[in-house]
């Protein structure tokens, strides 16, 4: 589809012409002769993306030749598959790429090797040097060596058969429409071809609140289908995951309960996972919501969360299958005159005390904080809180509370405070990227997921600065350790060239972005602001006499919740010390956070001097003139880049800034009407 896709389409896989004549020269000198030894499904798209990627880029087609025919100029492969192609002589211990890691070299007066221990390392190795070739890399002296940090690189879709994504903003789904899965399967290649490219091995298709018709994707009718999808996932090393119905033993099955102890569920449960392995040999497993949001789950029967995960793991366990068992678990029919109950304490209360009951193959799904994907939010404590359990880092890409991709919020430097939060679980250093790899507690499964951002939009995102979102969450899941800004540049020379002036602007733009939006939105980690339902725009009181828990208690004294153990819910007493303490204390909680855990009166003074009210209207005012000044930055790139693109960004820059001011005077005039305080600065508030 590239050859004739739309702008914003080909995302960061773009393998523009290279203009230096000199960089092009050397290049086709140095990959005259390619070669991938072997043949599979993998191999094959790791053939083509190589021979797609330099004939763009160098404006000829390289020779392709056998890898024993003749000797290659640069040659690709698993080690041993070739004799120049072992890990020994390649000065590297075999040990270091156990998990799909790889290793680019160029052999003294010989080819460039791109070499791994599994087929999926050799594609990850060929899409990292096509994009050192893009950024220019001299190939002399070219040695690197790389492994994730992560062995479940994850992606998660909320697509409903109808063709509808729940939480998307970028058009509707790719794989369903009309109630069944669609018949071209192009498109769906390309987007495994974007998730390969940035080392995720893992994706999830249909919405974890499972209705009926996504029920029977597990039934043999529709598995068929389904494992079109897997293969065109299979050939760029990305294992297929369904999300599934906990009560499917009722509602496909026919029996009279879900009850996971009881024999005739596990052998239905037996009998299914036997289904699917033979028609999708390689089925990473089943992602599962339950007893959540109305969802059914093992409460229902008197058993616990460790009971309902272990039958489907065991059922799976013959094949390799995971479950991936979601932490999502909460009351949400509470009463909102209730100050005790805390919506934030529930999943460490469910499943703390469930720690070292679930089988090795279950990884237990964690969202980033205690509540829903905030724009500002503590780290969730049962991360950390778990030392024998598998666990999995739950991002969320799709901007449900940060602007829905109609506001521009890059998230990278938000999951990276999240990725090294010190949990002290082991002591100093216990960072909740080593808790979620299994590093920490020596687990067998571990990684992170996300929540995807994509759809059929011509651009994938809808917003095409909100790709960065999706590219930086694979570079994050294999390499925590990476920092926003340098993530940033990446994406940004891959997908608009090393232009100096535009790499400046975009990048100024997307890691100033969270913390504009933060500072019109929400403030001091309050979150829930927003509509109800669809969850986009101000509305200060939209949950706060809901039955969901997710409240501020203002009132004409102050705001805030109180979380504390002395005189509120407990909650940060979930956290190891010296967390707990910090947060516990009003005097060093952090103002950023400091309204989650602490009700205090608007005069309330901060560390930045200013008292709470004050914050809360200076911050909305300059956010809203923060997000104003995007418009004239952006437009200084006009004819640095394709028109396409400027245009498409430009149109969702003006509507933030017309939204934000909506944010704005919403907030600015309800803490006005609630406190009585004016601004000290005496703007406008209505």
């Amino acid at each position: 589809m590239q050859g004739t896709a739309p702008a914003g389409y080909a995302c960061w896989l773009g393998y523009p012409y290279i203009e230096d004549e000199e960089s092009r020269d050397a290049y086709r000198r140095r990959c005259a002769a390619i070669a991938v030894a072997g043949s599979s499904a993998m191999l094959d798209s790791a053939r083509e993306e190589l021979a797609g990627g330099l004939a763009s880029m160098l404006g000829e087609a390289p020779r392709q030749v056998g890898a024993e025919e003749e000797a290659p100029t640069l040659i690709a492969g698993t080690f041993g598959s070739h004799p120049a192609l072992d890990a020994g002589k390649l000065g590297e211990p075999c040990g270091a790429f156990a998990q799909d890691g790889f290793v680019i070299r160029r052999l003294e007066e010989g080819p460039i090797v791109l070499a791994a221990h599994t087929e999926r390392g050799v594609l990850y190795a060929v899409f990292r040097f096509l994009q050192l070739l893009r950024n220019g890399v001299g190939l002399d002296e070219l040695r690197l060596a790389e492994s994730p940090a992560n062995r479940l690189r994850m992606i998660d879709h909320w697509d409903n058969m109808d063709g509808s994504i729940e939480r998307g903003y970028a058009g509707r789904s790719i794989f369903f429409r009309d109630g069944r899965i669609v018949a071209e399967t192009s498109r769906i290649r390309d987007y495994a071809r974007l998730l390969a490219s940035v080392g995720l091995n893992a994706v999830s298709i249909n919405n974890v609140n499972v209705h009926r018709a996504e029920t029977g994707l597990i039934a043999d009718a529709l598995l068929p289908d389904v494992a079109r999808v897997a293969a065109a996932f299979r050939a760029y090393g990305v294992r297929l995951f369904l999300s599934v119905n906990f009560a499917a033993p009722i509602e496909l099955g026919g029996l009279d309960t879900a009850d996971p102890l009881d024999p005739r569920v596990a052998r239905w449960w037996r009998e299914r996972a036997a289904a699917i392995y033979r028609h999708i040999p390689d089925f990473g497993g089943f992602v599962v919501k339950a007893d959540s949001e109305f969802r059914p789950g093992p409460f229902h029967y008197g058993r616990d969360h460790a009971d309902g995960a272990n039958v489907l793991a065991d059922a799976l366990a013959p094949y390799g299958g995971i479950v991936v068992w979601r932490c999502f678990v909460y009351d949400c029919l509470q009463d909102w005159r209730d100050r005790k109950t805390d919506r934030a304490r529930a999943a460490y209360d469910h499943f703390r005390p469930l720690d070292g009951r679930f089988r090795d193959n279950v990884a237990l799904q964690i969202k980033n904080g205690p509540m829903d994907f905030q724009v500002r939010e503590p780290v969730s404590p049962l991360l950390g809180g778990l030392t024998r359990t598998n666990q999995l880092l739950e991002l969320q890409i799709t901007q449900e509370y940060t602007g829905q991709q109609r506001h521009l919020c890059y998230l990278v430097p938000q999951w990276k405070e999240i990725l090294d939060f010190d949990t002290y679980a082991r002591g100093e250093g216990s960072t909740v990227a080593d808790v979620a790899s299994g590093a920490l507690f020596e687990r067998p499964v571990g990684g992170m997921a996300a929540v995807s951002n994509i759809g059929d939009d011509p651009n994938w995102t809808g917003h095409l600065l909100a790709q960065a979102n999706l590219y930086g969450f694979g570079r994050l899941a294999w390499n925590p350790r990476l920092s926003a800004a340098s993530i940033a540049e990446e994406w940004i020379a891959l997908t608009f060239g090393s232009d100096p002036g535009v790499m400046s602007v975009v990048s100024d733009l997307l890691l100033r972005s969270w913390e504009i939006y933060e500072s019109y939105t929400a403030p001091l980690g309050v979150g829930w602001m927003v509509n109800p339902d669809h969850h986009y725009g101000p509305n200060v009181d939209g949950y706060e006499y809901s039955k969901w828990g997710t409240y501020h208690f203002a009132d004409c004294h102050g705001i805030g919740v109180d979380r504390t153990a002395a005189t509120g819910t407990g909650y940060t007493r979930q956290y190891h010390a010296p967390q707990a303490d910090r947060y516990e204390s009003l005097a060093d909680c952090p103002d950023e956070l400091l309204l989650f855990f602490h009700h205090v009166p608007y005069t309330h003074t901060l560390k930045s001097g200013k008292t709470v009210i004050q914050h809360i209207y200076d911050t909305h005012f300059e956010g809203a003139a923060r997000a104003a000044e995007q418009i004239a930055k952006w437009d200084s790139l006009r004819g640095r880049m394709q028109d396409g693109l400027h245009a498409q960004v430009r149109e969702r820059l003006v509507h933030q800034a017309e939204h934000a001011c909506e944010w704005r005077d919403r907030i600015n005039t309800y803490f006005y009407r609630k406190s009585g305080i004016p601004d000290a600065a005496g703007r406008t508030i209505y």
